[in-house]
């Protein structure tokens, strides 16, 4: 009788089924790995195998990626963690992915080796191993259109960056939001519901690699009324504007609102890291800064947190209860630095609240 996890790797390709498998197999908290051609042989093989965790290839042949995730959250919800390559096709479809429940995903290029994506991050067999702790019911909830790409000419046109320090100046408020695991469609639900005020400026922080920030900074600006897009060197923050953190890169905002990117080392084993990016931002802009820390593993943003807190800002964390990973926002409830804490649905009116109590106080005190 097997003991241990059961993984199902779908793969097109032999070389990848036999090095995936063989990756997996070499941890014993793995028992049982099998393997399918393709997303019809993995529904095929779903009801039998009843696998803990199923890696899952974007483009396969008879049915994909996307077409096999939408049936398994139907009939057997199961966390798949997607193995993706940073072609623009792969990391469009992985995006959508991870809307529509994928747990996490993982490059190609690095299933051989030790060190993930390059960036200090977990490799394949942490990374299953994580995915088998997310909650089905959790996974149940996910299952919902995902963002559309984005057109190549957007409605509003191509936004530039603010190259001078004018409009920094009538920022009032500076909204931070650090995520991980299971970030892509915490964002998703989250960003698209902030209106578009000029007094507030956006900084995302989400885990991920080079390449993959782009995209979703793209699917997010078409999906809601503010400007989404990856931060530049040398611009500034912005009102009604969101600046993600480029991937492989960490970004500081400076107290005049100009944004620099670094390639320093890594922190907590990733590039960017939320707490540098959240530090920065509480040392610029003190108790106009609200801090927002959603799904992923670790600790990252609970320093930050304790800047934003111990220079007069707010801070609010999202609950255990619709957390992908339950690892970032409890390390902020536990250090005492939240001020609220709410399920990912509430999150975009709490941040509203929040940063609209700062502005009444403001404007009281200019009276």
């Amino acid at each position: 009788m097997d003991t241990g996890l059961t993984v199902l790797v779908v793969d097109d390709s032999a070389f990848a089924r036999s090095m995936i498998s063989k990756k997996l197999k070499s941890d014993p908290d793995i028992g049982r790995v099998e393997s399918a051609r393709d997303g019809q042989e993995a529904l095929d093989k779903l009801a039998a195998l009843k696998p803990d965790v199923i890696t899952m290839d974007v483009q396969m042949p008879r049915l994909d990626g996307i077409g096999a995730l939408k049936q398994i959250m139907v009939l057997r919800p199961t966390p798949v963690v997607m193995i993706s390559s940073l072609t623009g096709d792969d990391t469009e479809t992985t995006l959508a992915a991870l809307e529509l429940g994928a747990v996490d995903f993982f490059l190609k290029p690095s299933i051989a080796d030790s060190a993930g994506d390059g960036s200090g991050e977990r490799d394949l067999v942490e990374t299953v191993k994580l995915a088998a702790r997310v909650p089905v019911a959790r996974l149940a909830r996910a299952i919902r259109s995902e963002i559309p790409a984005r057109p190549a000419q957007s409605s509003r046109g191509t936004a530039t960056p603010t190259r001078t320090a004018g409009a920094t100046k009538r920022i009032e408020r500076v909204v931070v939001i650090a995520s991980s695991t299971g970030g892509p469609r915490a964002l998703a639900e989250v960003v698209p519901s902030l209106p578009a005020d000029d007094r507030v400026a956006y900084a995302i922080v989400q885990h991920m690699p080079a390449g993959f920030t782009k995209s979703l900074s793209e699917r997010l600006d078409s999906a809601g009324p503010l400007t989404v897009r990856e931060a530049e060197k040398g611009e500034f923050i912005q009102g009604g504007t969101v600046l993600m953190a480029p991937g492989g890169y960490h970004m500081v905002v400076a107290s005049n609102g100009e944004i620099d990117l670094t390639e320093e080392p890594t922190l907590h084993g990733v590039r960017p890291a939320a707490d540098i990016t959240m530090r920065s931002i509480a040392r610029g802009f003190g108790r106009k800064t609200v801090g927002v820390v959603l799904t992923g593993m670790g600790s990252d943003g609970k320093d930050g947190s304790g800047a934003i807190k111990a220079a007069g800002g707010m801070v609010l964390a999202e609950d255990e209860s619709t957390c992908a990973v339950y690892g970032m926002p409890r390390a902020v409830v536990e250090a005492r630095h939240a001020d609220k804490v709410v399920p990912i649905d509430k999150v975009a009116r709490q941040i509203v609240r929040m940063y609209e109590v700062g502005l009444k106080h403001s404007a009281g005190a200019a009276d």
